[in-house]
């Protein structure tokens, strides 16, 4: 039997089985039991279909997006949320509303190229997934929806080179943790404004945590946000409204609107620090795991993903492949959703004999011999891995008596050793490492053995810092000089907000990490804290 149907069958009999209290709400009951098939409920093609023309207040107050390029096709995503605040989104209960979509060479839309009709389902909460195909390779487009006289912004995309084309550059993006209740989305409005061809989320795109009337350290004075959100999210309603609250930040939408994602969970678009089916209280699995479809199904509704992402109750195959020309492989890597519980009961531990056991994984076998295969086959330049927790060792002090963080790498060295070996025996050319989590910005050379600094350099990581967790951070945070002594193979630590910038070349690539000040107040503007390289063919970081 696989894990698949595994987690299937435990969910089925969870939602059979539970009594309504352990449901946690009634909504939520209602909700998971639908999970038990994977598209809207029998009876849809039947279900009222509301008249566009009777949508009397904006329905793209969302936004739109895109995701995933591939050569010759992209996906598109919008939702109709005319008061998306509200469960349901504002539009009549039970309808399903048809939405035209267009795609162009250009702005005004004067040299359309395609063009088409989706229907936003209600029981995917009005959400719209368009796979276009039949576009040129390599090329920016731009696109918009309309819903009756409501026509959406125009986003702008990007398909991805063809599996044969020499591409000689691209330029890419990286971001994670954007907790809406630390501050402004201020780095966003920045991206929004870069040159890049893609941007990859590392996780951490919502968090489950209360958000107040005033907005957290937001601290609005202009508005006050609905109690809804001052409670964690449990249920799919709860996670629904949460993604809409996000959504309707500004700066956010203009990132959106501006360039591709490529989109990656970690815990909090579920519940902090759950591993596989475990949640963060070790709490009963079964129970877990409604919370788990919940979140997974929100996440889907609300992410620009293709149909093969779309969940089954609580599972959901989000590690996956893209690939750009013979420059790039981007083996997209999910480490919550299939890792053996953290060690030691989770947080900063001593290493020993259960963290090290050759049994755990962060990945699952699955995972683990899915990525290992893509790389026997790649022919890229650069093998890049978007992935969301520290892979680097990271020791806390200089000593003998160090501990790690066991819900990182570290706290699987079996499972890092494996994929490290993999990458060696296939023989991939460049291997860059692409992490989120952790809230600062790092710049690490990957180690064949980080016991001894002198082994052989095999790789690269490259750290995001977030978006705004961590409120506005410190250059030099407060651990600066005991983790830089500890690790030799910290090239670079840095504490503010924002987001890097990587562009890869078939000579080198170039990492850019651009922070802001402050994120508690509105506005702070972009400067470039450190800029490395790594030359192909030549693995290890070096200040520019």
């Amino acid at each position: 039997m696989t894990d698949h149907q595994t987690h299937a069958d435990a969910f089925r009999a969870a939602a059979r089985n539970l009594g309504r209290r352990r449901f946690l709400t009634t909504t939520g009951a209602a909700a998971a039991l639908a999970f038990a098939v994977n598209l809207p409920a029998a009876g849809t093609a039947a279900a009222a279909e509301l008249d566009p023309r009777r949508i009397r207040e904006d329905p793209f107050t969302l936004g739109v997006a895109s995701g995933d390029p591939l050569p010759g096709s992209v996906l598109l995503w919008t939702k109709l949320a005319p008061r998306p605040y509200e469960t349901g989104n504002g539009l009549p209960a039970g309808t399903r509303v048809t939405v035209r979509w267009e795609i162009a060479r250009d702005e005004r839309f004067t040299k359309g190229v395609r063009r088409g009709t989706a229907l936003a389902h209600p029981e995917f909460d009005h959400t719209v997934h368009v796979e276009v195909d039949g576009l040129a390779s390599g090329r920016p487009y731009f696109y918009r929806f309309r819903a009756g006289s409501w026509t959406s912004p125009v986003g702008r995309t990007r398909t991805a080179p063809s599996a044969s084309a020499r591409t000689t550059s691209l330029r890419l993006a990286a971001v994670s943790c954007q907790a809406y209740h630390e501050g402004y989305f201020t780095a966003y409005r920045h991206l929004a404004a870069e040159d890049v061809d893609v941007v990859f989320h590392l996780g951490d795109y919502l968090y489950e945590y209360a958000v107040t009337a005033a907005g957290g350290a937001r601290g609005y004075t202009d508005r006050t946000l609905p109690d809804v959100f001052n409670r964690e999210t449990v249920s799919l309603e709860d996670y629904r409204l949460r993604y809409a609250l996000y959504k309707t930040d500004a700066d956010l939408k203009a990132a959106h609107a501006a360039h591709p994602f490529a989109v990656t969970w970690d815990d909090h678009e579920t519940e902090n620090n759950y591993a596989g089916d475990t949640p963060e209280d070790n709490g009963p699995s079964d129970a877990f795991l409604i919370r788990r479809a919940a979140a997974y199904r929100a996440y889907w509704e609300n992410q620009p993903l293709r149909r093969p992402q779309r969940p089954t109750g609580p599972d959901m195959k989000l590690y996956r492949r893209l690939r750009f020309g013979r420059l790039a492989q981007f083996d997209i890597l999910d480490t919550r959703q299939y890792r053996s519980d953290q060690a030691y009961g989770d947080g900063w531990q001593t290493p020993g004999p259960e963290s090290e056991n050759p049994a755990r994984s962060m990945t699952g076998g699955t995972q683990e011999r899915w990525l290992i295969e893509g790389w026997r086959n790649s022919r890229a330049r650069w093998n890049v891995v978007p992935q969301q927790v520290l892979f680097s060792e990271r020791r806390s002090v200089p000593n003998p008596a160090f501990k790690l963080s066991m819900d990182s790498w570290d706290g699987y060295p079996a499972s890092r050793q494996r994929i490290l070996a993999g990458a060696l025996a296939t023989g991939i050319d460049n291997l860059m490492v692409l992490t989120g989590d952790v809230h600062v910005s790092y710049a690490l050379d990957i180690k064949a053995d980080f016991r001894d600094p002198a082994s052989r350099t095999v790789g690269t990581e490259i750290v995001a810092t977030s978006i705004s967790s961590g409120l506005n951070g410190a250059d030099r945070p407060s651990n600066y000089d005991s983790l830089t002594a500890a690790n030799p193979h910290m090239r670079f630590f840095h504490g503010r907000r924002g987001y890097v910038t990587v562009a890869l070349g078939e000579r080198e690539a170039r990492a850019d990490f651009r922070t802001v000040a402050s994120v508690t107040t509105p506005g702070a503007p972009v400067t470039t804290a450190a800029s490395f390289v790594t030359q192909a063919g030549r693995p290890g970081l070096h200040a520019v």
